[in-house]
């Protein structure tokens, strides 16, 4: 075929190129919780907006319950670059980012208007941004509520009920030591064990909030709900640094946006799945158990302050999260 017939099929093709978009592309992420909790629908919620924002161009596909698993198996893959996002608790990346050592320290919060206050603000930029060196991009924080202990055969309501009990905790050293400092035995595993170990009696008590002791069925094995609220410790939505860099400017600030403003979204959800939550496992028959004296495991704490918050930048994150008003 000779030059001068090539030339209007290039210019032909070219012109189809342009008549169509890019490809659409749906990011993976990742979470541990069912499909209608409230940080997989946060998420479905960014993917929406991200949809409507990139012109069909960019979304976000949701994939709960597990289903491409464990939490410690998708930070690595994150940061291999075979995962694009996920949603994940702050504790199980303290020993990946130090930073979050100070968001997750036991009573570290007062209340859910200081943590929301501290992680809005610029500590919070400071902590998401102290991922990248680690192969995570920090996008939001989303609330994870307050964590309480719940137990099989009696109620907690000093530190000296704990004396001895076998205690579900997340994977982090820190939550290792501060189930330690309360006098207990800490027996880390997986979220999706735990109900299971509840009701054969691996362990005699577990923590979450009320959404997730509800949601994962854990009252049914483990009827009364021991007010502590020991934890504030909040999610993180992360995206992997391989993935992101790939990314044009214009699409990494797309995402970016888009999960800031499913934070809200997400806030909205979760005070609501709360309350509902709450009524649900009542009605089932748990115990709320009510701790006459808080300070007496604040107090307790010390040694785990001591133990992670050691060093000078550390000391000075914890000084100004508990500086803000």
């Amino acid at each position: 075929m000779t030059n001068r017939l090539l030339a209007p099929l290039a210019s032909l093709a070219a012109l189809a190129l342009l008549s169509f978009p890019a490809l659409a592309r749906d990011f993976r992420s990742a979470d541990v919780h069912p499909a209608d909790y409230p940080t997989v629908q946060a998420v479905n919620h960014m993917g929406k907006l991200l949809k409507e924002r990139s012109g069909g161009k960019l979304g976000v596909r949701v994939y709960p319950s597990g289903a491409l698993g464990t939490e410690k198996d998708n930070i690595e893959q994150l940061k291999l670059g075979g995962l694009d996002m996920m949603r994940i608790n702050v504790a199980p990346l303290n020993a990946v980012v130090p930073e979050t050592i100070a968001t997750g320290l036991p009573f570290i919060f007062r209340d859910t208007a200081h943590m929301r206050k501290v992680l809005d603000g610029p500590i919070g930029d400071e902590i998401l941004a102290a991922m990248e060196s680690q192969g995570l991009v920090g996008l939001a924080f989303y609330d994870s509520g307050s964590r309480s202990f719940y137990s099989t055969k009696k109620p907690i309501k000093t530190v000296a009920d704990m004396k001895g009990m076998k205690i579900r905790v997340i994977q982090s050293d820190l939550f290792v030591a501060m189930v330690q400092a309360l006098g207990a035995n800490p027996t880390p595993m997986p979220y999706g064990e735990v109900y299971t170990a509840l009701k054969t009696g691996i362990v005699d008590a577990a923590e979450n909030n009320w959404p997730s002791y509800e949601s994962s069925r854990h009252f049914e094995a483990a009827k009364y709900y021991n007010t502590t609220e020991h934890s504030l410790a909040p999610e993180v939505l992360v995206f992997s640094k391989k993935v992101w860099d790939t990314l044009s400017k214009e699409d990494k600030a797309l995402v970016k946006q888009a999960a800031k403003d499913s934070v809200a979204h997400m806030r909205k959800l979760w005070d609501e799945r709360e309350v509902k939550s709450r009524a649900i496992v009542e009605k089932a028959g748990s115990q709320v158990v009510a701790i006459p004296n808080k300070k007496e495991f604040i107090d307790a704490m010390a040694p785990v302050y001591a133990k992670f918050a050691s060093t000078p930048k550390l000391k000075d994150l914890v000084k100004r999260i508990q500086d803000t008003k």
